[in-house]
């Protein structure tokens, strides 16, 4: 039988929930100063090339960073609440299909 996950506790989870925003927040910022950065860089570097160039440019940077940090916040998430502890490792048996 699985045991409970702490994420089942409504108290626990909105905290968690709560705290994974905080650090989505800051990573949105800093999102945005990497991609204001970036636009600077590649303007220097290039001048006015197309505008489709930026902004192509603009959001391949920002939808990268804000995945990236959306699924490690998950990570984070999942691992500092407990939850990961509280699923079974099926490995353990020799024969887990029978």
């Amino acid at each position: 039988m699985t045991r409970r996950s702490p994420l089942d506790d409504p108290a626990r989870a909105a905290h968690a929930w709560a705290r994974y925003l905080r650090v989505m927040r800051w990573m949105m910022t800093v999102t945005v100063g990497l991609v204001v950065g970036s636009m600077i860089l590649l303007y220097r570097s290039n001048g006015m090339v197309s505008i489709h160039f930026y902004i192509a440019a603009a959001l391949g940077v920002g939808f990268t960073m804000l995945l990236a940090s959306a699924l490690m916040g998950l990570v984070f998430l999942s691992s500092g609440t407990g939850h990961d502890e509280a699923v079974d490792d099926l490995s353990e048996s020799d024969e887990p299909w029978k």
